[in-house]
């Protein structure tokens, strides 16, 4: 197997070892040079990879091709079209040009615009993204060729996630060579941001997930209560994997790597039937790229396997929810990691100076951070002791933070702690080397040692804008760095005088305590943390004058591209949730109400039955049970009834603000309503009565 693994990996990629075998060496350099130092790319150059690569492509069984972009919907688009071109003749031929390979033309209208496009206005264009490599994916329809791309339209503004991510990333090397430049870096050209997303998923029966509307129409269960057994046990956590589950993780891994993704670790995760796998570092954009590819992968090869992939943020009430941990570094083009302390981090300026942008940046843009890991399934999940609280905060470990306090203390520090000898007690056991920190996983962003954790992110986004404003919001800082100290007389005393001044101006960033608890809901409130608990009340930040400030200066969002945003994001919500209201009404009155009413009709058969048959005979338990689901089966049609009103008198004129929160205090609320009697109605109901799989059946029985 792994010289197999040696052989798969990349198969599929027209990566670079294949572009340095298939075109000329000069087309090659220069495409390179368009790949790593950002130069423009000549359209003769285009030509020539556009003719190697459909070579390829064609060898390798393929007969279209696909502009792959990603549009504000969260997950990807393509159109497809064939090689073939007809001569003069009325022959066949398999041709793509430079123009095909640079320039699609994708309807822009009939994607998420935020008022960017008109239904009239239906022109935009997709560009070849060249540092994202193209690869071929094969399914009933053929082999098909996918070219990443950029989706912009017609007048320009950005329609997609990858765009400002790419710009995001410019914008950072950019001014962290400036920083890197004042300390002697002078080899340094470029510095590449770095991501490792950890993606968490639930596997269950496909019959059984084909059973629950709620599942099909939705992702998660919009009903439910609790099995005996829940996740109470901790013994799923890294728990043995299942054959079945094995099964799919195997051909999972081997269809990643056949497209070049570093998949690395698969484990069980904390909840029944829920598991986890996660690559190793990329570059952000091919990282946004990979894990759109998982996602989408893991729902085929799940398919395959009679089983349904769920990606939702909170698919089952009562267990933990899904997430996405967001691992993100810097990396110079010379392989040096900005975010590595070395042994004598005290003594490292340049990793404390970076690291202290990333405490600025957190800080002044935490409401914006929030609202990029933000999503109506994520509601669910955070702050629900099982993810980090929507406080932004940052832990750093105990090592940092007394390096912090000593230049607070002294303008410098002197020393470091040091990881220690771990005993374990067994003589027949190794002495372990301790890390100089701990780790804390209820902290939403945590330094993990060389690295930064985003642990918000919601398990079906994309990470694309997590990134993008995390990118910025650290360029905008080094940026206002260099101004301060290029051209000063005395840089090290100019350094130690700026981090000093960082530190304490927004060491209120820093929290090393449990997450989870109340106590720090009030300390972040005195602290003046922003604490916006559900994406509606995090939508504003994206348009606030610091925001448009920010994304402007270093040309990642232009002020109309942040207001579309908004706007898209303000009707993702409502639409999301009314097509959850929707459900419910649905499910209510054509399954659980009609089952509910043969329970109890049977029920009542059975009691007179039995007095016919026993005059006399005690029949308290029949009637206690026909009681209760009788006045639950009342509740529930009251519940329906409200939720039905309440959603009819949504405003279709009103503004998608106004409307995402109508949705939010008073269509979510009475959808709680009504899941209350379904759920109490599942606990005395019998399972043959019942009309859709269980949580029992769905997490248990796989």
């Amino acid at each position: 197997m792994t010289d197999k693994i040696t052989d798969l990996f990349g198969i599929d990629v027209f990566n670079d070892s294949t572009m340095k075998e298939r075109l000329p060496k000069k087309i090659y350099e220069a495409l390179r040079k368009t790949i790593e130092k950002g130069e423009e790319l000549d359209s003769n150059v285009a030509e020539i990879v556009a003719n190697a690569m459909k070579d390829w492509a064609i060898g390798r069984g393929a007969t279209h091709y696909t502009h792959w972009f990603h549009p504000m919907t969260g997950v990807t688009a393509e159109k497809h079209d064939s090689f073939i071109h007809f001569t003069e003749d009325g022959e066949v031929i398999m041709e793509f040009s430079g123009k095909e390979l640079i320039k699609g033309e994708p309807d822009a209208s009939s994607f998420p615009s935020g008022g960017l496009r008109a239904t009239f206005e239906a022109r935009g264009y997709t560009a070849w993204d060249c540092t994202s490599p193209a690869f071929l994916r094969e399914d009933a329809a053929g082999v098909t060729l996918y070219i990443p791309t950029a989706f912009c339209s017609y007048t320009g503004e950005s329609l997609d996630m990858k765009t400002p991510l790419l710009r995001s990333m410019e914008a950072l090397s950019n001014q962290a060579v400036r920083v890197l430049r004042l300390f002697g870096n002078e080899d340094v050209k470029k510095v590449n941001v770095t991501v490792g997303p950890e993606q968490e998923y639930f596997l269950i029966d496909k019959n059984k997930y084909l059973q629950r509307d709620d599942l099909i129409f939705t992702g998660r269960t919009l009903f439910g209560s609790m099995p005996p057994k829940g996740q109470e046990m901790d013994d799923h956590y890294f728990g043995n994997i299942k054959e079945r589950v094995a099964s799919f993780m195997k051909e999972l891994n081997i269809e990643l790597w056949k497209l070049g993704v570093t998949a690395k670790t698969q484990h069980n995760e904390t909840a029944p039937a829920q598991h986890e796998l996660a690559p190793i570092f990329s570059t952000a954009n091919i990282a946004t790229d990979h894990n759109q590819l998982v996602m989408e992968t893991m729902k085929k090869i799940a398919n395959r396997h009679n089983l349904a992939c769920l990606l939702h943020e909170k698919p089952f009430e009562g267990v933990n929810g899904s997430g996405k941990h967001n691992n993100w570094s810097l990396v110079t083009d010379t392989g040096v990691n900005l975010f590595n302390p070395t042994k004598k981090p005290h003594e490292n300026i340049q990793f404390l100076l970076f690291f202290a942008a990333v405490l600025k940046a957190v800080d002044l843009h935490a409401d914006i951070l929030r609202l990029s890991a933000a999503n109506p399934g994520n509601d669910h999940r955070l702050g629900g002791h099982e993810a980090p609280p929507a406080i932004i905060s940052v832990f750093i470990g105990t090592q940092i933070e007394d390096i912090l306090a000593q230049l607070v203390k002294n303008g410098h520090a002197t020393s470091c702690q040091e990881g220690e000898r771990l005993n374990i007690g067994v003589h027949t056991l190794p002495w372990l080397k301790k890390d100089a920190a701990d780790r804390n996983r209820t902290s939403p962003f945590a330094f993990t040692g060389n690295k930064f954790e985003f642990r918000m992110v919601a398990s079906s986004m994309s990470i694309a804008f997590a990134n993008t404003v995390m990118n910025t919001a650290v360029a905008d800082v080094l940026s206002d760095m260099a101004d301060s100290l290029e051209g000063v007389k005395d840089f090290d005393m100019a350094v130690a005088e700026l981090l000093k001044d960082t530190i304490i101006k927004h060491q209120k960033i820093i929290y090393s305590g449990n997450g989870y608890s109340d106590l720090w809901v009030e300390e972040a409130e005195k602290r003046g943390l922003p604490n916006l608990k559900s994406m509606v009340e995090a939508v504003p930040a994206a348009i606030t004058d610091k925001a448009i400030d920010l994304f402007g200066k270093h040309n990642v969002f232009s002020e109309v591209e942040l207001h579309s945003r908004s706007e898209i994001l303000y009707s993702s919500y409502s639409k999301t949730i009314n097509i959850e209201a929707k459900t419910m009404i649905s499910m209510t009155n054509l399954k659980y109400i009609p089952s509910v009413i043969k329970y109890t009709s049977m029920l009542a058969d059975s009691i007179n039955s039995v007095k016919k048959a026993l005059p006399g005979a005690d029949i308290s338990v029949q009637t206690e049970l026909l009681s209760k689901a009788s006045s639950l089966l009342k509740d529930s049609k009251v519940a329906v009834y409200n939720l039905e009103e309440i959603l009819s008198k949504a405003c279709s004129k009103c503004t998608e603000c106004e409307k995402a929160n109508y949705y939010k205090d008073k269509v979510f609320p009475a959808m709680d309503k009504l899941r209350v009697p379904i759920d109490e109605l599942e606990k005395i109901v019998s399972k043959e009565f019942w009309p859709v799989p269980t949580y029992g059946d769905l997490l248990f029985e796989i």
